[in-house]
Protein backbone atom coordinates (compact mmCIF):
# COMPACT_ATOMS: atom_id res chain seq x y z
CA UNK A 1 0.00 0.00 0.00
CA UNK A 2 1.84 3.33 -1.47
CA UNK A 3 1.79 6.39 1.16
CA UNK A 4 -1.03 8.29 -0.60
CA UNK A 5 -3.36 5.56 -0.34
CA UNK A 6 -2.35 4.11 3.38
CA UNK A 7 -3.08 7.82 4.88
CA UNK A 8 -6.57 8.51 2.96
CA UNK A 9 -7.33 4.51 4.39
CA UNK A 10 -5.90 6.22 7.79
CA UNK A 11 -8.56 9.36 7.39
CA UNK A 12 -11.02 7.00 6.35
CA UNK A 13 -10.72 4.62 9.68
CA UNK A 14 -10.85 7.76 11.91
CA UNK A 15 -14.02 8.92 10.08
CA UNK A 16 -15.78 5.53 10.74
CA UNK A 17 -14.48 5.34 14.00
CA UNK A 18 -16.93 8.44 15.05
CA UNK A 19 -19.58 5.83 14.53
CA UNK A 20 -17.64 2.74 16.03
CA UNK A 21 -15.12 0.03 14.99
CA UNK A 22 -14.34 0.32 11.00
CA UNK A 23 -16.37 -2.48 8.96
CA UNK A 24 -12.89 -3.32 7.15
CA UNK A 25 -10.92 -4.17 10.63
CA UNK A 26 -10.43 -7.61 10.69
CA UNK A 27 -10.90 -7.73 14.42
CA UNK A 28 -9.38 -10.52 17.29
CA UNK A 29 -12.47 -13.51 17.39
CA UNK A 30 -10.96 -15.43 20.63
CA UNK A 31 -9.68 -14.42 24.06
CA UNK A 32 -6.27 -13.12 24.05
CA UNK A 33 -4.88 -16.32 26.37
CA UNK A 34 -6.14 -19.12 23.26
CA UNK A 35 -2.91 -17.82 20.90
CA UNK A 36 0.46 -17.89 21.38
CA UNK A 37 1.90 -14.21 21.32
CA UNK A 38 4.26 -13.08 19.32
CA UNK A 39 7.97 -13.15 19.40
CA UNK A 40 9.28 -10.46 21.95
CA UNK A 41 11.70 -7.69 20.53
CA UNK A 42 15.82 -7.67 20.97
CA UNK A 43 16.07 -3.89 21.52
CA UNK A 44 19.75 -4.81 20.99
CA UNK A 45 19.08 -5.35 17.06
CA UNK A 46 18.44 -2.00 15.03
CA UNK A 47 15.57 -3.46 13.43
CA UNK A 48 13.45 -3.52 16.06
CA UNK A 49 14.25 0.18 15.98
CA UNK A 50 11.72 2.27 13.74
CA UNK A 51 14.33 5.27 14.43
CA UNK A 52 17.70 5.40 15.59
CA UNK A 53 20.09 8.38 15.07
CA UNK A 54 22.49 5.51 13.76
CA UNK A 55 20.81 4.86 10.73
CA UNK A 56 18.99 6.14 7.81
CA UNK A 57 15.59 6.24 8.16
CA UNK A 58 11.84 8.02 7.99
CA UNK A 59 12.11 10.39 10.36
CA UNK A 60 15.26 11.74 9.13
CA UNK A 61 12.85 13.43 6.47
CA UNK A 62 12.12 17.15 5.55
CA UNK A 63 9.49 19.09 3.54
CA UNK A 64 11.03 18.82 -0.03
CA UNK A 65 9.68 22.51 -0.62
CA UNK A 66 11.73 24.02 2.54
CA UNK A 67 15.38 23.90 1.99
CA UNK A 68 16.10 26.14 4.87
CA UNK A 69 15.06 23.19 7.22
CA UNK A 70 17.76 20.84 8.64
CA UNK A 71 17.91 17.73 10.28
CA UNK A 72 20.02 18.11 13.47
CA UNK A 73 20.03 15.20 15.33
CA UNK A 74 23.91 14.40 14.57
CA UNK A 75 24.75 17.31 17.11
CA UNK A 76 21.83 17.35 19.08
CA UNK A 77 22.22 17.50 22.54
CA UNK A 78 18.91 16.30 23.33
CA UNK A 79 17.08 13.22 22.75
CA UNK A 80 13.53 12.14 21.21
CA UNK A 81 12.09 9.39 22.20
CA UNK A 82 8.78 8.71 19.93
CA UNK A 83 5.78 6.48 20.43
CA UNK A 84 4.01 5.75 17.02
CA UNK A 85 -0.13 5.44 16.76
CA UNK A 86 -2.66 2.69 16.21
CA UNK A 87 -1.97 1.46 12.95
CA UNK A 88 -2.70 -2.09 13.51
CA UNK A 89 -6.19 -3.20 12.37
CA UNK A 90 -5.94 -7.02 11.80
CA UNK A 91 -5.53 -8.92 8.16
CA UNK A 92 -7.76 -11.79 7.64
CA UNK A 93 -4.71 -14.65 8.05
CA UNK A 94 -3.82 -13.76 11.10
CA UNK A 95 -7.79 -12.35 12.66
CA UNK A 96 -6.89 -13.88 15.70
CA UNK A 97 -3.86 -11.76 16.86
CA UNK A 98 -4.55 -9.18 19.55
CA UNK A 99 -0.91 -7.89 18.66
CA UNK A 100 0.97 -7.47 15.68
CA UNK A 101 4.39 -9.23 15.62
CA UNK A 102 7.39 -7.24 15.73
CA UNK A 103 8.51 -8.71 12.34
CA UNK A 104 5.20 -7.99 10.56
CA UNK A 105 7.19 -6.77 7.54
CA UNK A 106 4.01 -4.67 6.03
CA UNK A 107 2.93 -3.22 8.92
CA UNK A 108 6.63 -1.82 9.50
CA UNK A 109 6.37 -0.36 6.30
CA UNK A 110 3.17 1.37 6.81
CA UNK A 111 4.51 2.60 10.52
CA UNK A 112 7.37 4.08 8.30
CA UNK A 113 5.48 5.41 5.33
CA UNK A 114 3.52 7.72 7.69
CA UNK A 115 3.47 8.14 11.61
CA UNK A 116 7.32 8.11 11.88
CA UNK A 117 7.07 10.36 8.29
CA UNK A 118 4.77 12.66 9.39
CA UNK A 119 5.23 13.02 13.15
CA UNK A 120 8.66 11.65 14.05
CA UNK A 121 10.26 13.80 11.71
CA UNK A 122 8.87 16.84 13.39
CA UNK A 123 11.54 16.51 16.32
CA UNK A 124 14.34 16.02 14.16
CA UNK A 125 16.13 18.96 14.77
CA UNK A 126 15.28 19.49 18.60
CA UNK A 127 17.26 16.33 19.33
CA UNK A 128 18.34 12.48 18.71
CA UNK A 129 15.00 10.15 17.81
CA UNK A 130 14.58 7.03 19.37
CA UNK A 131 11.58 5.16 18.02
CA UNK A 132 11.30 1.15 19.29
CA UNK A 133 9.03 -1.07 17.12
CA UNK A 134 6.18 -2.63 19.82
CA UNK A 135 3.93 -5.46 19.58
CA UNK A 136 0.97 -2.73 19.41
CA UNK A 137 -2.12 -3.58 19.78
CA UNK A 138 -5.35 -4.01 17.44
CA UNK A 139 -7.25 -0.60 17.11
CA UNK A 140 -10.27 -2.77 18.75
CA UNK A 141 -9.44 -2.66 21.95
CA UNK A 142 -10.83 0.39 22.49
CA UNK A 143 -14.33 -0.99 21.74
CA UNK A 144 -14.01 -4.76 22.84
CA UNK A 145 -16.51 -6.17 25.62
CA UNK A 146 -13.88 -8.59 26.33
CA UNK A 147 -12.09 -5.91 28.09
CA UNK A 148 -9.98 -8.57 29.99
CA UNK A 149 -8.09 -9.41 26.26
CA UNK A 150 -8.12 -5.82 25.65
CA UNK A 151 -6.63 -4.91 29.31
CA UNK A 152 -3.82 -8.22 28.71
CA UNK A 153 -3.13 -6.60 24.88
CA UNK A 154 -2.51 -3.75 25.70
CA UNK A 155 -0.21 -4.79 28.75
CA UNK A 156 1.94 -6.50 26.29
CA UNK A 157 2.12 -3.79 23.98
CA UNK A 158 2.90 -1.24 26.92
CA UNK A 159 5.99 -4.54 27.90
CA UNK A 160 7.75 -3.29 25.14
CA UNK A 161 7.65 -0.02 25.41
CA UNK A 162 9.04 -0.06 28.65
CA UNK A 163 11.74 -2.70 27.99
CA UNK A 164 12.90 -0.29 25.14
CA UNK A 165 13.31 2.61 27.16
CA UNK A 166 15.07 1.02 29.77
CA UNK A 167 17.35 -0.72 26.87
CA UNK A 168 17.80 3.33 25.74
CA UNK A 169 18.74 4.75 29.17
CA UNK A 170 21.08 1.89 29.54
CA UNK A 171 22.83 2.05 26.16
CA UNK A 172 21.90 5.50 24.38
CA UNK A 173 20.93 8.36 26.31
CA UNK A 174 23.98 8.90 29.08
CA UNK A 175 22.18 11.31 30.97
CA UNK A 176 21.15 13.59 28.66
CA UNK A 177 17.85 15.36 28.25
CA UNK A 178 14.46 13.82 27.29
CA UNK A 179 11.80 14.70 25.11
CA UNK A 180 8.43 12.72 25.16
CA UNK A 181 6.61 12.56 22.06
CA UNK A 182 3.92 10.82 21.49
CA UNK A 183 0.48 10.52 19.72
CA UNK A 184 -2.99 7.96 20.14
CA UNK A 185 -2.07 4.81 21.38
CA UNK A 186 1.50 5.87 22.00
CA UNK A 187 0.42 8.36 23.80
CA UNK A 188 -1.66 5.70 26.22
CA UNK A 189 1.92 4.25 26.64
CA UNK A 190 3.91 7.23 26.99
CA UNK A 191 1.08 8.72 29.74
CA UNK A 192 1.97 5.40 31.90
CA UNK A 193 6.06 5.23 30.83
CA UNK A 194 5.75 9.20 32.47
CA UNK A 195 3.91 8.04 35.48
CA UNK A 196 6.44 5.08 36.38
CA UNK A 197 9.63 5.79 35.37
CA UNK A 198 9.54 10.35 35.42
CA UNK A 199 6.93 11.44 38.03
CA UNK A 200 8.74 12.59 40.98
CA UNK A 201 11.91 10.28 40.17
CA UNK A 202 15.32 11.26 39.49
CA UNK A 203 15.01 10.91 35.66
CA UNK A 204 12.21 13.71 35.63
CA UNK A 205 15.20 16.41 35.92
CA UNK A 206 15.92 14.86 32.60
CA UNK A 207 12.75 15.62 31.14
CA UNK A 208 12.36 18.87 28.55
CA UNK A 209 8.84 18.09 27.90
CA UNK A 210 6.31 15.53 26.94
CA UNK A 211 3.87 16.04 23.66
CA UNK A 212 1.11 13.48 24.31
CA UNK A 213 -1.06 14.39 21.58
CA UNK A 214 -4.55 12.73 20.09
CA UNK A 215 -5.73 10.97 23.78
CA UNK A 216 -7.41 12.22 26.77
CA UNK A 217 -4.61 13.39 29.71
CA UNK A 218 -6.25 14.94 32.78
CA UNK A 219 -4.84 17.86 34.26
CA UNK A 220 -3.99 15.48 37.25
CA UNK A 221 -2.90 12.62 35.49
CA UNK A 222 0.83 12.81 37.71
CA UNK A 223 1.59 14.11 41.02
CA UNK A 224 4.60 15.77 39.83
CA UNK A 225 4.28 16.76 35.80
CA UNK A 226 1.53 19.35 35.11
CA UNK A 227 0.38 20.92 32.25
CA UNK A 228 2.58 23.72 30.26
CA UNK A 229 0.86 26.93 30.30
CA UNK A 230 3.52 28.74 27.98
CA UNK A 231 5.67 28.35 24.68
CA UNK A 232 8.79 28.06 27.12
CA UNK A 233 7.99 25.79 30.07
CA UNK A 234 10.32 23.24 30.81
CA UNK A 235 9.61 19.76 32.55
CA UNK A 236 6.57 19.66 31.82
CA UNK A 237 3.37 18.07 29.34
CA UNK A 238 1.57 19.01 26.48
CA UNK A 239 -1.58 17.98 24.94
CA UNK A 240 -4.17 17.88 22.48
CA UNK A 241 -7.13 16.42 20.57
CA UNK A 242 -8.08 18.75 17.78
CA UNK A 243 -12.23 18.89 16.66
CA UNK A 244 -13.77 20.89 14.04
CA UNK A 245 -14.99 23.88 15.62
CA UNK A 246 -18.39 23.41 17.14
CA UNK A 247 -18.24 19.76 17.57
CA UNK A 248 -18.55 17.69 20.75
CA UNK A 249 -17.76 14.02 19.88
CA UNK A 250 -19.36 10.56 22.06
CA UNK A 251 -16.55 10.50 24.71
CA UNK A 252 -16.59 14.03 25.46
CA UNK A 253 -18.90 14.06 28.30
CA UNK A 254 -17.15 10.74 30.08
CA UNK A 255 -13.49 12.03 29.60
CA UNK A 256 -12.60 14.31 27.14
CA UNK A 257 -14.53 17.26 29.04
CA UNK A 258 -11.65 17.44 31.60
CA UNK A 259 -8.94 16.80 29.74
CA UNK A 260 -5.71 19.06 28.93
CA UNK A 261 -6.45 21.04 25.63
CA UNK A 262 -3.14 22.72 24.75
CA UNK A 263 -3.00 25.18 21.88
CA UNK A 264 -0.68 23.46 19.32
CA UNK A 265 -0.01 27.22 17.79
CA UNK A 266 0.30 29.74 20.56
CA UNK A 267 0.87 27.06 23.76
CA UNK A 268 -1.79 28.35 26.23
CA UNK A 269 -4.56 26.23 27.62
CA UNK A 270 -6.47 29.62 28.71
CA UNK A 271 -8.70 29.94 25.38
CA UNK A 272 -6.91 32.23 23.75
CA UNK A 273 -7.41 31.59 20.40
CA UNK A 274 -4.43 31.57 17.49
CA UNK A 275 -5.43 33.17 14.31
CA UNK A 276 -4.62 31.14 10.74
CA UNK A 277 -1.66 33.69 9.96
CA UNK A 278 0.36 32.29 13.40
CA UNK A 279 -0.37 29.08 11.89
CA UNK A 280 3.57 28.16 10.48
CA UNK A 281 2.89 25.62 8.74
CA UNK A 282 1.37 22.00 8.43
CA UNK A 283 2.28 19.28 6.19
CA UNK A 284 -0.37 16.97 3.87
CA UNK A 285 -0.61 14.49 1.83
CA UNK A 286 2.72 15.46 -0.59
CA UNK A 287 4.41 16.08 2.26
CA UNK A 288 5.30 19.70 1.27
CA UNK A 289 4.67 22.75 4.12
CA UNK A 290 1.30 24.68 3.59
CA UNK A 291 1.45 27.96 5.66
CA UNK A 292 -1.65 29.15 7.56
CA UNK A 293 -3.40 25.73 7.30
CA UNK A 294 -5.51 26.52 10.05
CA UNK A 295 -6.42 28.69 13.04
CA UNK A 296 -6.68 26.58 16.67
CA UNK A 297 -8.60 27.58 19.72
CA UNK A 298 -8.42 25.48 23.38
CA UNK A 299 -12.04 25.01 24.44
CA UNK A 300 -12.97 22.81 26.95
CA UNK A 301 -10.82 19.62 26.74
CA UNK A 302 -10.28 20.33 22.81
CA UNK A 303 -8.53 21.96 20.08
CA UNK A 304 -11.41 23.50 17.90
CA UNK A 305 -10.21 24.44 14.20
CA UNK A 306 -12.28 25.67 11.60
CA UNK A 307 -12.03 24.01 7.78
CA UNK A 308 -8.19 23.19 7.31
CA UNK A 309 -6.76 25.64 4.46
CA UNK A 310 -5.35 22.67 1.97
CA UNK A 311 -6.81 20.79 -0.66
CA UNK A 312 -7.99 17.49 0.69
CA UNK A 313 -10.33 14.65 -0.78
CA UNK A 314 -13.82 15.65 -0.76
CA UNK A 315 -14.74 12.83 1.13
CA UNK A 316 -13.10 14.76 4.38
CA UNK A 317 -14.37 18.20 3.53
CA UNK A 318 -16.86 17.43 6.48
CA UNK A 319 -14.73 15.87 8.90
CA UNK A 320 -15.25 16.64 11.90
CA UNK A 321 -12.64 14.65 13.91
CA UNK A 322 -9.22 15.61 13.06
CA UNK A 323 -7.11 12.83 14.99
CA UNK A 324 -5.17 11.60 12.23
CA UNK A 325 -3.85 15.08 11.48
CA UNK A 326 -3.16 16.04 15.63
CA UNK A 327 0.59 16.71 14.30
CA UNK A 328 0.38 17.56 10.54
CA UNK A 329 -1.85 20.80 11.20
CA UNK A 330 0.38 22.47 13.34
CA UNK A 331 3.49 20.59 11.99
CA UNK A 332 6.20 23.68 11.94
CA UNK A 333 4.37 25.10 14.83
CA UNK A 334 5.24 21.58 16.94
CA UNK A 335 8.84 21.59 15.67
CA UNK A 336 9.72 24.86 16.49
CA UNK A 337 8.51 24.38 20.02
CA UNK A 338 10.09 21.69 20.69
CA UNK A 339 13.71 23.21 19.56
CA UNK A 340 12.76 26.16 22.02
CA UNK A 341 12.20 23.99 24.84
CA UNK A 342 15.46 21.99 24.15
CA UNK A 343 17.80 24.86 23.57
CA UNK A 344 15.95 26.13 26.70
CA UNK A 345 16.87 23.31 28.51
CA UNK A 346 20.37 22.82 27.64
CA UNK A 347 21.31 26.43 28.02
CA UNK A 348 19.48 26.25 32.12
Amino acid sequence: MNYLKYLIFSMLVLVLTNCGLPENTYKPTKQFETYQTPTPPNYSKSKHWAVLPTKKDSADILPSNQANLEDKQAISEVDVFFLYPTIYTGTKKYQNQWNVGINNIEFNKQVDASTIRNQASIFNAAGQIYSPRYRQSHLYVYWSEDTTSARKSFDLAYQDIKAAFKYYLENYNHGRPIIIAAHSQGTNHAEQLLVEMFDGKPLQKQLVAAYLVGMPIDFDAFQNIYPCRSATELGCFCSWNTYSKGHYPDNYTKELYRAVATNPINWTIDGTPATVAENKGGVGLDFNLLPNVTNAQSHRGMIWIDKPNVNIPPAFLFMKNWHIADYNLFWMNVRENANLRAKLFVEN
